[in-house]
């Protein structure tokens, strides 16, 4: 079953506790390299702003120099958070990489500010943005669209680009808009598993057919912990449960090795967060990775899966690379 779903992964060029920055983008072009030689669809990157351990803010800068260092790969974002930026500007950056590396480029689209209020201070967003992203989805599509006689406003480069557009989301208000827009959707299971189900379904049974699709494609974004043994897939998987009980406790969201046991570094309450926080992780060995993936594609009629890969060793994820292709064979 899983051989005609797409794999694509979500990056987030987390930072390994005592790395530098400049390693963990050349640690992320390596990941992405090795992800086009074994078949992946695309690579797409996250925006995330005043997050010590995440260095993808600047997505569209990071963008272009993965798109660079790959040839056939999509590339795009997971998301860029629209209510931080002016579609215009948004429209000439993906514009710009479309014209760069072209029919390679995609862009996924959020709702959420995904920022603490000082953030949205500093990146000038208004409050009342996220209400207009309707309004703002469609005036993107306008500008990457070919230009109309009389346009007035122009994204050069950008118009007709017609750059995939995507929207992302962790609740039912993405998976309404895009099925009345007829868009792709993309659910961030990967951090907000509750939702799924519903999203999914209301995204698929309203869906609209449109000039840009003529049925539903949903994407399911989760959290993936392969390894050759259940037990080293466990103990790996505990860089992740650090991460979030850092998330949760406002600390900096390094990537720490993994440790024998999670006891004594968190408490109950923290634990039940942590779990709830990555109840959709598929974490196991081959086989048991790939019964949850086909358990879900067929429950769900997932078009494509995307995968974040949390693990501490760069050389790890190479490996849990390989082992997500062979599942398809």
């Amino acid at each position: 079953m899983l051989h005609n779903i797409p794999f694509s992964l979500l990056e987030l060029a987390s930072v390994r506790e005592g790395n530098s920055i400049h390693q963990t983008l050349q640690n992320s072009l390596a990941y992405a390299q090795t992800a086009e030689q074994l078949g992946f669809k695309r690579f797409w990157l996250a925006e995330h702003h005043n997050m010590e351990g995440i260095a993808s803010s600047a997505t569209a800068v990071l963008i272009g120099y993965i798109a660079g260092g790959t040839q056939t790969l999509r590339i795009g974002s997971g998301g860029i958070m629209l209510p931080n930026h002016p579609p215009l500007v948004i429209a000439e950056q993906f514009g710009t990489l479309a014209s760069l590396y072209p029919d390679r480029i995609d862009l996924g689209l959020g709702r959420a500010p995904g920022t603490d209020p000082i953030t949205a201070r500093a990146l000038r967003r208004d409050d009342m943005r996220a209400d207009n992203f309707p309004t703002e989805v469609h005036l993107l599509q306008q500008l990457l669209a070919p230009l109309q006689d009389g346009q007035r406003l122009k994204a050069i480069p950008g118009a007709g680009t017609q750059v995939p557009i995507w929207l992302l989301g962790s609740s039912l208000y993405s998976a309404q808009l895009a099925a009345q827009r007829g868009l792709p959707y993309a659910f961030a299971g990967h951090f907000a598993p509750r939702l799924m189900r519903d999203a999914i379904r209301i995204y698929q049974t309203q869906f609209q057919p449109s000039a840009v699709l003529e049925k539903p494609y949903a994407m399911l974004g989760m959290p993936v912990i392969v390894a050759d043994t259940e037990d080293e897939a466990i103990f790996l998987s505990t860089t992740s449960q650090q991460r979030i009980l850092a998330l949760l406790r406002g600390q900096p969201l390094w990537l720490k090795p993994p440790v024998d046991s999670m006891d004594g570094l968190w408490n109950i309450e923290e634990e039940l967060y942590v779990k709830d926080f990555l109840s959709l992780a598929a974490i196991g060995n081959p086989a048991q990775v790939k019964a949850k993936l086909e358990r879900w594609a067929d429950e769900l009629e997932i078009n494509e899966f995307m995968f974040t890969i949390d693990l501490y060793d760069p050389q790890q994820r190479i490996r849990a690379l390989k082992l997500l292709t062979e599942m398809k064979k």
